[in-house]
């Protein structure tokens, strides 16, 4: 006989059980139920009556109602229909209707509007990719209080020489200041997820750091490939040369600059890289403004990572 597969189960939320809605893994669902979390939450935004509000994955609206009841507007970005249709019959009827807007769909696919703060439980498997969306949205938002998965969190704060120290770190430093607010355990949650978490304040650096971020991220791609070796043994990859080769010549081209004769691209990484006293420095050791220093110095010399 052939194997009768089981059905997949889900924990439920004990309070929309009996609506039949389950939680959806895939979309990172786990609600966070303690009410003392949410309060804390939402006061270290410190949200002002003419604030409009961004939250991503709102579920079934415990933070957003929260929130309705202190500012001007929030917009709640949700994948779930089923998380939708809670949310509206949440608010139905009653004053804060009017100041929720629903957006319908995958955050990281959408066009985002203008918002003072954003305020949310993060689904963690987006973490990443979310966190620039919202540090390179224009116009800046004046600040973000974020839960995310206790590692994660851990990343965005690390300095040099830090463990946790990365790319992520350096490249979240740049666009803004990364301060932890609280720890949060797993039995917060409902249903609990397998990781802690840890609630952090970002404040974009605002005007923004006059730096292109495609360059800049170029930059600490290679450097921090291989991050416990020097940039000097980084650069000499034959990937990294030949791509920066490319780059140069297109340059010149553009800029109706000449080549010159018998021109060695490796030659004038390493000149570059000395220049800055770099060539025998860790990428886990430097900070944002060293990174700074060796972009202006390369993109000097014609030498460009975008």
């Amino acid at each position: 006989m052939p194997k009768i597969r089981s059905e997949k189960t889900s924990r439920v939320h004990d309070k929309i059980a009996k609506q039949g809605i389950l939680f959806n893994k895939d979309f990172g669902q786990h609600i966070l139920k303690n009410p003392l979390i949410i309060q804390s939450m939402v006061e270290k935004a410190a949200l002002r009556p003419t604030d409009v509000v961004l939250e991503i994955g709102p579920g079934t609206g415990n933070m957003t109602v929260k929130m309705l009841e202190k500012c001007k507007k929030v917009i709640a970005c949700e994948v779930d229909t089923r998380m939708v249709a809670e949310l509206q019959k949440r608010v139905q009827g009653t004053a804060l209707q009017s100041k929720l807007q629903i957006i319908v769909g995958d955050v990281l696919k959408a066009d985002l509007p203008f918002f003072d703060l954003c305020v949310a439980n993060v689904p963690y498997q987006i973490s990443s990719p979310l966190m620039f969306k919202l540090l390179l949205h224009r116009p800046q938002f004046r600040c973000a209080v974020l839960m995310f998965q206790r590692e994660f969190a851990e990343r965005l704060v690390a300095k040099p020489n830090d463990k946790s120290y990365c790319r992520l770190s350096v490249n979240t430093q740049l666009l803004a200041r990364v301060d932890m607010l609280l720890k949060v355990g797993k039995n917060n949650f409902r249903p609990p997820p397998k990781v802690e978490s840890n609630v952090v304040r970002v404040e974009p650096k605002i005007p923004p750091p006059p730096i292109n971020y495609q360059e800049w991220d170029g930059l600490t791609r290679i450097a921090f490939g291989r991050k416990n070796k020097t940039l000097a043994a980084s650069f000499k990859q034959s990937t990294v040369i030949s791509m920066l080769d490319k780059n140069y010549r297109l340059h010149c081209s553009l800029h109706n600059k000449p080549m010159p004769e018998n021109f060695d691209i490796k030659e004038l990484i390493m000149q570059t890289l000395d220049k800055v006293e770099a060539a025998t420095k860790r990428a886990r050791t430097m900070d944002v403004d060293d990174f700074i220093s060796l972009l202006h110095c390369f993109n000097v010399k014609g030498i460009h990572f975008a």
